[in-house]
């Protein structure tokens, strides 16, 4: 059962603690337990208690074997199984080639005075173990009080070694954190210094793609002041046409006139021949020839009446032209408005222009204080910069100092080595000459300790030194980095101060163009108002005289339906005299003699 669980464990990668307590395994039990040892690579603790192995030379020392080879396993609990000096021995060979095990329980077990010695030696090569349990094996306590040592001085030189590890892994943090700080610091002042370009770049193509604009409105503008200028040929040729109208007009007029003087000579000459007829023809015809010219006086009232509509539309033309100098006055005024109004809008542009430098002023202080806040940044992280340089410094001193301590340290234990091996000797030679061939052993031993302490001594010094030769690789990147955070400094603030000059320039170049172009704008505006005051003004003058000459062509039409009427009314009445003078003639007694005759 205990082959299939442990072959079973063999591959296994979750397990990490094994309890095999008062199982009794033998041979089987102790090789299946040095395979597992030697194949599996999660489990940490293995607890044997209970379970006699020592008692099985060939299974212990086949465990022992795969203990050896074992790099995973950090506790091993072996108490009560029998181990003798020889399987301590097998363990003590185990443990040199060990290099994870830290925590050995073999109490109450056969180990005696042999054992003993070979745990302790198997300790100078082994510098992980830091507890090993060995009460109740009968073991000297000299021996005990060696091993006890020897792993309080590998706990203390792992300490160390810990202490020293963390404390280059700090130092070798800040020192890639402070890398990064600077390398962060670097980059975002390309950042922006980019940034900043790109703004400059996109600010000159927006003044530009403004200036393109702006001429494009200008020349629209032309334009549409060549268009204006034809209309206003235009209208100055309809007003000419205007013009040669109303002449007209006043020509049909006059000729309308005479028209009618003529009708009334020729009606008053055919009433004239009309009289004289009568008279020669019959002196009787006198009450209707007294009639007639009570007709001719109507005719006449109405002639004059005629000359009175004549005089009256004379009057509304000489109104008409009062009118048209009016309307050429009233242009006139509107002109000079005009002129008031533009200089009106010249000062408002002054004004405006007034305050468009003192915005401008504005701007350029508060671009001023944004790159002293910025250099004022700048100088507090420097600030920090050279804090952090001291404070590694100061590191760097307790580092020194440290190692100091433990030089002397080492020096002290050193001291203590040499004089518990001084009265280790005395108390050996005490001893029966039964034991003079053991304590010779001893002494070799205690001198190999003593050699190997020395090493270990060196090892320290050697450390020493090449911590102290990295404190100075250290301090010299530290002077290294010094010195590029200087010439970065150097160059970022010659690159600001260039930045700052292009920036001033670009804004001077941005300043004058933005000056020119509201100058453009407000001519253009200026101009398009005149256009807009001229443009109004010529279509009220059009509209005007648009109405006068309709009310000139529909008054033109009543004179000429009245006069038709008039020479209808005046051929009615011919007919209507020429009946009753014939209605007489035929009534008289002239008549009635012809007649006869």
């Amino acid at each position: 059962g205990v082959k299939l669980l442990l072959r079973g464990l063999c591959p296994n990668t979750t397990v990490k603690f094994l309890d095999l307590k008062g199982n009794n395994l033998r041979t089987m039990g102790a090789e299946a337990l040095g395979k597992l040892l030697r194949q599996n690579k999660s489990i940490r603790s293995l607890i044997l208690e209970w379970n006699s192995l020592g008692v099985w030379e060939e299974g212990f020392s086949f465990f022992c074997q795969g203990l050896a080879a074992n790099n995973f396993l950090q506790r091993l609990d072996l108490r009560n199984n029998q181990i003798n000096h020889q399987g301590a021995g097998e363990l003590a060979m185990a443990l040199k080639q060990n290099a994870s095990l830290q925590e050995l329980d073999l109490r109450w077990n056969n180990i005696g005075l042999l054992g003993g010695r070979a745990l302790l030696n198997c300790l100078h090569s082994n510098r992980t173990l830091k507890r090993l349990e060995l009460a109740g094996n009968n073991i000297p306590s000299d021996i005990l009080k060696a091993v006890e040592q020897t792993l309080d001085h590998n706990q203390d030189r792992q300490a160390i070694l810990s202490e020293t590890q963390n404390r280059a892994y700090v130092l070798s943090k800040e020192i890639l954190s402070l890398k990064d700080e600077k390398t962060k610091q670097f980059l975002d002042l390309m950042d922006t210094i980019d940034k900043q370009r790109e703004e400059i770049a996109k600010s000159g193509r927006m003044s530009a793609a403004r200036v393109r604009q702006l001429q494009e409105a200008l020349d629209e503008q032309h334009s549409i002041m060549n268009s204006l200028k034809a209309k206003l040929q235009m209208t100055e040729a309809a007003l000419a046409l205007s013009e040669q109208k109303v002449h007209n007009l006043g020509e049909l007029l006059n000729a309308t006139k005479q028209e009618q003087t003529s009708m009334v000579e020729r009606h008053f000459v055919e009433l004239q021949q009309q009289k004289q007829e009568g008279v020669d023809r019959e002196g009787k015809l006198l009450r209707d020839l007294s009639a007639a010219s009570e007709k001719n006086l109507l005719l006449r009232n109405q002639v004059d009446e005629l000359e009175k509509k004549c005089r009256v539309q004379q009057d509304q033309l000489f109104q008409v032209k009062q009118d048209l100098t009016n309307t050429t006055a009233e242009l006139k005024l509107r002109a000079v408005q005009a002129e008031e109004r533009l200089e009106v809008e010249k000062r408002r542009f002054k004004q405006s222009l007034e305050d468009m430098e003192s915005l401008r002023v504005k701007e350029v202080d508060h671009m001023t204080q944004h790159i002293e806040a910025s250099e004022r940044s700048m100088q507090e992280r420097i600030q920090r910069l050279e804090a952090v340089r001291i404070a590694l410094e100061e590191e760097l001193s307790q580092v020194k100092a440290a190692a100091l301590t433990e030089r002397g340290q080492a020096e002290e234990e050193l001291i203590k080595v040499r004089n518990q091996a001084r009265l280790e000797e005395q108390q050996r030679l005490e001893h029966l000459e039964e034991k003079l061939q053991l304590m010779t052993e001893s002494r070799d031993e205690a001198q190999s300790c003593c050699l190997k302490q020395k090493q270990v001594v060196a090892d320290a010094q050697a450390r020493a030194n090449q911590l102290s030769l990295h404190a100075d690789g250290l301090r010299r990147r530290l002077e290294e980095l010094q010195q590029d955070l200087n010439s970065k400094e150097e160059e970022k603030v010659t690159e600001v101060n260039k930045v700052k000059v292009e920036l001033k320039e670009q804004i001077g170049h941005l300043q004058a163009e933005r000056i020119a172009q509201e100058g453009l704008r407000e001519k253009i505006a200026a101009l398009e108002r005149q256009l807009k005051v001229l443009s109004s003004n010529h279509r009220e003058a059009l509209l005007d005289k648009e109405g006068e000459i309709s009310m000139l062509l529909e008054k033109l039409r009543m004179k000429e339906a009245d006069i038709s009427r008039m020479r209808e009314e005046e051929a009615q009445r011919a007919s209507f005299l020429q009946n009753a003078v014939m209605a007489y003639v035929q009534g008289s007694p002239l008549g009635t003699h012809s007649s006869r005759k």
